[in-house]
């Protein structure tokens, strides 16, 4: 049989044409939406994670010199239970605003811990040392915290997992033996995997995670959830130059159970 020939029809790229426009449409549009959203997020005025966090019942922040001036009295106004304050890093670094915040936040009524970053340069005895000379041991207070996490060059090469325990394990000791309860270890998602998962199973873990959830890889629960590094709370960062955001944390569980170190 012969097979029919003849002119396309003039409306199929009519038909295209008129369903392609649209598409572009939705397409720029959920750019744009992703956009906004992506610039709400750094800016600090969405955050997923603050959904979730809200279901938990303790909530606090963690500060250092480079959050400037703090009015704890109203800090201790906008729901905020305790806070986590740097006192030491290294062998010999003391926090400017140590003692400072340490006293407001606690006049304040807020409860209050006191956090060490831990260098990959100095021994841990050294280090443990300068935490101890720095931070009165006081009963009410939250455990001591060991910031246990990458910096500088070491983002890009993360120091051997034997070097790291040979400094934070003498480290860990003399706080415990000095404070009479473990410390608590801040640390990242890569330095858990890399130096915590399956050890030191006496010590609450911090962990920091902003952008979903957190979960460890051992199936370890933690006991402290660093939620948000980009909160404004009324009364911090504003001093010129300070950081205008901070920390904000929740508590799996209740603040008499981490003071007693209970993960």
């Amino acid at each position: 049989m012969r097979e029919k020939t003849g002119k396309p029809s003039s409306n199929a790229p009519v038909r295209r044409r008129r369903w392609v426009r649209p598409a572009l449409g939705v397409a720029l549009t959920a750019v744009v939406v992703l956009a906004v959203l992506a610039v709400l997020v750094v800016q600090g005025v969405v955050w997923p994670n603050r959904l979730l966090a809200a279901g938990y019942d303790a909530r606090g922040i963690d500060v250092s010199h480079h959050n400037g001036t703090i009015d704890w009295e109203r800090v201790a106004g906008q729901d905020v239970d305790f806070a986590y304050i740097k006192a030491t890093e290294g062998s010999r670094h003391v926090d400017e605003r140590f003692g400072e915040n340490w006293r407001g936040a606690r006049e304040a009524g807020l409860v209050a811990g006191a956090y060490h970053f831990m260098s990959f340069e100095s021994p841990g005895e050294d280090q443990a040392a300068n935490l101890v000379d720095t931070v009165p041991p006081e009963e009410d207070a939250l455990p001591p915290v060991v910031d246990l996490e990458p910096y500088g060059e070491y983002h890009r090469d993360l120091p051997p997992a034997d070097h790291v325990h040979a400094i934070l394990d003498p480290l860990l000791d003399a706080i415990e033996d000095h404070y009479g309860l473990p410390a608590a270890i801040y640390t990242t998602n890569e330095a858990y995997d890399a130096y915590l998962a399956g050890r030191y199973p006496d010590n609450p873990v911090w962990i920091r995670a902003v952008a979903l959830p957190p979960r460890l890889s051992d199936g370890r629960d933690w006991t402290i959830w660093q939620y948000s590094n980009r909160d404004k709370l009324e009364g911090v960062g504003t001093d010129r130059g300070a950081e205008p955001y901070v920390d904000m944390n929740v508590l799996d569980g209740t603040l008499e159970e981490v003071r007693e170190a209970r993960p």
